[in-house]
């Protein structure tokens, strides 16, 4: 399949599936995550593909959810979904929950290969891969708190972070260096820039040597293991608070067109809503 916004490249036994909007700093539209979420599932079909990696084109992983690119816009007035706060819930479990959960339980090894910019919704598709290779630039973030929110739909970071190191980085929205996500053990290594894309085909390749039903399996344990301990019913209810907060943004006007239209430009010429 041709995709508009990403790119896909075999190399032996790795898929690279990247995500191409760096003039948007790969914000995350609808036709975006449908299509990344088509991808993945061809890569899970193909029996030929041992490891998959996750990739975002340019400067930056991913700024997060697309909230105000004209493309985004176009779209939204074609696909509206029914109106008022019903069918803004079903969006955002469908776009950005459901979504996440599914690929955080791809049978096959995942790998984030981020650099840049991995906050908000790229925070939440890194948190969602198995391993994650950050360059030494990598930053990391939820800023939601900043904006009336509690944190982004997909809530993994207590399990990433540990609780008090979380409730920090949300309550100041900080952003966390690559050194320290790899400290508190959200980053499995930290590599060059220019090393980037070279270490992490390395460890896609050593891994896609092992066996893959054994990898299925050993994924599934480790993922049970968390599941049994309450991660999948913890990242439901943190998703209902997450929805808990929109209403009360929605007053601010820090959420909805409201928000988007007074949003001042940053410099990287992206609106700051967007980044945040």
């Amino acid at each position: 399949m041709t995709y508009s916004t990403l790119l896909t490249e075999r190399t032996g036994p790795v898929l690279k599936i990247t995500t191409n909007r760096p003039e948007v700093l790969n914000a995350q539209s609808r036709v975006l995550l449908e299509e990344l979420d088509h991808a993945f599932q061809a890569a899970v079909d193909d029996n030929d593909v041992r490891v998959i990696i996750l990739a975002g084109a340019g400067k930056h992983f991913s700024a997060g959810h697309d909230l105000g690119s004209p493309q985004e816009m176009e779209d939204q007035k074609k696909t509206a979904l029914e109106p008022g706060f019903k069918g803004e819930y079903r969006r955002l479990w469908e776009r950005f929950f459901e979504n996440t959960m599914r690929w955080r339980d791809l049978p096959k090894p995942t790998i984030a290969q981020v650099q840049g910019y991995c906050i908000m919704g790229g925070m939440m598709i890194a948190s969602a891969c198995d391993i994650i290779i950050a360059s030494e630039d990598a930053q990391f973030a939820d800023r939601a708190v900043k904006w009336g929110g509690s944190h982004v739909q997909y809530f993994s970071m207590p399990w990433d972070f540990g609780p008090r190191k979380t409730k920090e980085y949300l309550f100041t929205g900080d952003f966390i260096s690559a050194a320290d996500a790899e400290k508190a053990g959200l980053v499995n290594r930290v590599v060059p820039r220019e090393k980037l894309e070279v270490e992490t085909m390395a460890l896609a390749q050593r891994i896609a040597e092992r066996d893959a039903y054994a990898l299925k399996l050993a994924k599934a344990s480790v993922n049970e293991t968390q599941d049994a301990q309450g991660w999948r019913q913890a990242m439901e209810n943190a998703f209902k608070n997450y929805m808990l907060t929109i209403p009360h943004r929605i007053e601010m006007g820090t959420y909805g067109p409201a928000a988007r239209e007074k949003a001042p430009k940053d410099r990287f010429g992206v609106l700051n809503k967007k980044i945040g």
